[in-house]
């Protein structure tokens, strides 16, 4: 099994990791300045819907 890294971008002092797993295609991390990482389990058919998905949790809170 293998990760695939897509994008690494900062908004707002907030690290949006954009990553593929073999068995749960692409999802989205956010780490925080202080180090904690947010996200859900859901599960993206494209890495431009994760990202969009990251990006929606960031300007929500």
């Amino acid at each position: 099994m293998f990760t695939k890294v897509d994008s690494v971008t900062i908004i707002n002092n907030v690290t949006l990791l954009v990553f593929y797993t073999e068995s749960d295609c692409w999802q989205f991390r956010l780490i925080s300045a202080g180090g904690e990482v947010f996200g859900e389990r859901k599960l993206y058919y494209t890495p431009e819907a994760a990202e969009k998905a990251g990006r929606e949790w960031i300007y929500q809170g």
